[in-house]
């Protein structure tokens, strides 16, 4: 194709683009629409079977939260102590208070491991949202692959992001926004940054849901862009495969501007103020609220970034991505096991606050067994606090680490591997990042022989052995 071609084929696409339907084709990878009743609320539209996978960006302590260690030496086990819960025998962190009421909805798994010595967020994250170790640069997310393996027949989203991780690169992983090898279609919509989350009361829906034309208008334009389209496909041939997803996204994307619905599912307004201020005020309260609107309208993967806001009267408070990063004054993040934004004391109660409202809607709700929640960091805390007479924190560590699962078919109930007497190394049954994948994959109902690529049947959907003593 010589260049002036290009270029007139640029500059009509971008006329129609600046025209409204550009913008909303783009994201339709996302996008999201739902019946929406305002007395009844979001209505039988859930899919078959869901994820909401809370990742708590930074690698919360594993010490401090779901596996404390009371009788090692004080500059190991840290100042918490462990209560009982529901659950005889199954111990937690003192800041979990309403957690411990509902452990027999979860297993916790206290044996999570890297393989390899991975001790930085970038990798970390790429393997354990991939789902493999050692995963290759274009390795898709989970997300994607149930997007692929599991899309909705709906016009709604398969796979959301609510609060993209931003900041310093070093907490991104790769491809969570592309779909990796499988392609841009299988990518998540994102939803909210720091100037936009659901805990602010001048919250909107993404701008890709906003129409920019009337109907009439807008019909128009389609069939302007089908015209464009058409002379694109002619023309470039041997990019026929882009084009077909192109064309599906653009359908996708103006079944959307038509109507409301989707819109709607983002409108927290909707719900009580009672069941609001049960999640939490807060961006992780309020978008773990949002995922359970989400997975009601028929999102099949929902991942929610584990980003808990400034403290009160804490300044600062970092990107959306790092309120887990708990190094202490090494890094000059406070006290980890403060009240501030960094800390412990503000952090972990908001995690309980959210996700025990999360985890009794879906069952009240009758979503639970279909719907598999996932919560974890990348990897774990250094057994050994680091400067602790100045501001304690905890540094990396992929050894082991713990994991909370509930719903989606597991018994709940039980702790999952083990230890040392300090939390250093997995003492029993070793779960790697692989086999929670297949595990989450296996709960889906994904056959794990499966193979993807973009092009033909060419990679296995997993290579882990999924866990199936956690289900029954």
């Amino acid at each position: 194709m010589n260049s002036s071609r290009k270029q007139s084929q640029l500059s009509r696409r971008q006329l129609l683009q600046a025209g409204g339907i550009g913008a909303l084709a783009m994201a339709a990878p996302g996008m999201v629409a739902a019946s929406v009743n305002p007395s009844q609320g979001l209505r039988g539209q859930a899919a078959e079977r869901s994820v909401i996978f809370v990742l708590l960006c930074g690698g919360p302590s594993h010490l401090d939260t779901w596996d404390l260690k009371p009788e090692a030496p004080e500059d190991i086990r840290g100042p918490y102590r462990p209560i009982a819960t529901s659950i005889p025998g199954m111990r937690i962190s003192e800041l979990n208070t309403k957690l411990s009421t509902l452990t027999q909805h979860i297993t916790l798994i206290r044996s999570m491991t890297h393989v390899g010595n991975i001790s930085n967020h970038f990798d970390a994250m790429h393997h354990l949202l991939s789902g493999q170790a050692g995963a290759p640069a274009d390795a898709p997310y989970l997300g994607s692959i149930m997007a692929r393996v599991r899309p909705t027949e709906r016009n709604i989203a398969n796979y959301v992001w609510l609060i993209r991780c931003v900041g310093d690169p070093v907490f991104c992983a790769p491809n969570i926004g592309s779909g990796g090898h499988l392609g841009a279609q299988y990518m998540p919509l994102f939803v909210g940054n720091a100037n936009n989350h659901p805990a602010m009361p001048t919250f909107r829906a993404p701008e890709e849901l906003q129409p920019a034309v009337d109907n009439d208008r807008l019909h128009g334009r389609n069939r302007l862009l089908d015209s464009v389209n058409q002379v694109e496909q002619t023309s470039r041939s041997d990019q026929a495969r882009a084009t077909r997803d192109w064309d599906d996204l653009q359908h996708r994307a103006l079944e959307m501007a038509r109507g409301t619905g989707g819109r709607e599912v983002f409108d927290l307004h909707r719900e009580s103020p009672t069941v609001r201020s049960r999640y939490g005020m807060h961006p992780l309260g309020q978008n773990l609220l949002l995922a359970r609107r989400l997975v009601e309208a028929g999102v099949n993967f929902v991942t929610v970034n584990g980003w808990t806001g400034s403290a009160p009267n804490s300044p600062g408070g970092g990107p959306p991505a790092s309120s887990w990063d708990m190094h202490g004054s090494e890094m000059g993040m406070g006290n980890a096991f403060g009240n501030g934004s960094y800390g412990m004391g503000w952090c972990l109660p908001c995690l309980d606050e959210g996700l025990s409202a999360l985890l009794v809607d879906l069952r009240d709700r009758g979503l639970l067994e279909r719907t598999l929640v996932v919560v974890m960091g990348e990897f774990g805390r250094t057994p050994r606090i680091n400067q602790p007479n100045i501001n304690p924190g905890r540094q990396h560590w992929p050894n082991c680490w713990s994991a909370i699962l509930a719903g989606g078919g597991i018994r709940g109930g039980a702790v999952y591997g083990e230890t040392d007497r300090i939390a250093a190394y997995v003492k029993d049954r070793p779960v790697r990042v692989q086999d929670l994948g297949a595990t989450i994959l296996h709960s889906m109902g994904v056959p794990l022989e499966q193979r993807l690529s973009r092009d033909g049947f060419t990679r296995p959907a997993s290579s882990g052995t999924p866990l199936l003593d956690l289900f029954g």
